[in-house]
């Protein structure tokens, strides 16, 4: 077949082809046809597999992590049980309603036992949290850093396990302008009088009577706030 025969090719008139230019056209029609259908179709499915194949493994890894947790559900539970006694125990450990005015006095007699000057040791009211109530302190010492020292050392060895908490609270020198920078923890003076002032808060637990009472308190509360308004 010359060029010219296929140059002189009836485009309207496809049957006086010859057989090798029909051939030809045909497979070039039928490449044609694949690709576009690979494009068109087969590509976008085989996104969309790859898609549900990864989406298929997120839910076999959280479903095998769910049926782990499932499995040892009891463990859990025991092992929530047994912290919660944990907890029990450890607040049991600080201080009961009955000994909270005796601890207040105790940790003020520390203070003067140490030297300190208590220009200002004012509780405050009480604020009930889960499992124990926390009592703050306004206070204002004066003392020297080994006087203060002292104090907490001797706060430590109280017979009861006392927490203190310092919130807003300062150390400068005595004498100091307003606003001067408090006295660093890293290079303690040796000698001369500090003033620590602000609050301090210190904590005990709340009996069997007490979380019973809140638990009544808190009973109602849910209640209304579960219940929808009338229209």
């Amino acid at each position: 077949m010359k060029l010219s025969d296929i140059n002189n090719l009836d485009a309207k008139n496809y049957g006086s082809w010859p057989m090798p230019v029909k051939f030809v056209a045909a497979l070039l029609l039928f490449i044609v046809v694949l690709v576009a259908g690979y494009f068109m179709k087969i590509k976008p499915a085989n996104d969309d597999l790859d898609i549900l194949r990864a989406k298929e493994q997120e839910l076999v890894s959280l479903f095998t992590e769910k049926q782990g947790k499932v499995v040892n559900l009891e463990e859990y539970k025991k092992q929530l049980e047994e912290m919660r006694e944990l907890l029990r125990q450890m607040i049991r450990q600080l201080p009961s309603k009955t000994e909270m005015p005796d601890l207040l006095i105790d940790i003020s007699q520390t203070a003067l036992s140490a030297g300190i000057d208590n220009e200002l040791f004012e509780p405050g009211p009480e604020v009930a949290k889960e499992f124990y109530a926390e009592k703050p302190i306004t206070l204002r010492m004066k003392g020297s850093y080994h006087q203060f020292g002292a104090f907490v050392s001797g706060v430590a060895s109280l017979p009861r396990v006392v927490i203190l908490t310092m919130h807003d609270v300062s150390l400068t020198p005595s004498g100091a302008t307003t606003g001067a920078a408090p006295a660093r923890s890293g290079s303690p003076p040796s000698s001369g009088t500090l003033v620590l002032e602000g609050t301090v808060k210190t904590y005990r637990y709340l009996d069997d009577e007490e979380l019973s009472s809140m638990a009544s308190a808190a009973a109602p509360a849910a209640g209304a706030a579960a219940t929808p308004p009338a229209p």
